[in-house]
């Protein structure tokens, strides 16, 4: 397991109960032993004014995904930051819920990156992000 943290999927919800992450209805649902997951509404607060999810929204779910693993992999008073994003939008989606996976591609003391694929209802790879974060202590 690589999280130093203890903490679980019902408590990642409760702390995000006043921020964006609420506010676009993302919500965390497992945690494994390398890997974080969450869910996020194609709806009203998701979508770009064409109907589809807007590309930000899934930037905000990997971001989301991210930063909260990050945290798990820090120690004490050490708070993670993200440096960096990108995001491939691969397919549109109109509708229905995106799954966001989040798994380690290096954890080292001063600097994290993750990579984050999200996929829609039928489980097709719809976006594919990778965050770096700094962490601070």
């Amino acid at each position: 397991m690589i999280w130093k943290r203890n903490i679980d999927v019902h408590a990642l919800n409760q702390f995000n109960d006043k921020s964006i992450v609420k506010h676009v209805g993302i919500e965390f649902t497992q945690i494994g032993d390398d890997f974080i997951e969450g869910i996020m509404p194609v709806d009203q607060r998701t979508k770009q004014p064409f109907g589809i999810l807007h590309g930000g929204a899934s930037v905000v779910l990997a971001e989301t995904l991210g930063s909260f693993a990050g945290y798990l992999c820090s120690e004490g008073d050490q708070k993670v930051v993200g440096v960096e994003i990108n995001a491939n939008h691969l397919r549109s989606v109109r509708e229905g819920m995106v799954k966001g996976i989040c798994k380690p591609i290096h954890l080292g003391r001063s600097h994290q990156v993750w990579q984050i694929d999200i996929y829609n209802d039928q489980k097709e790879l719809c976006c594919t992000s990778r965050l770096t974060t700094a962490v601070l202590s």
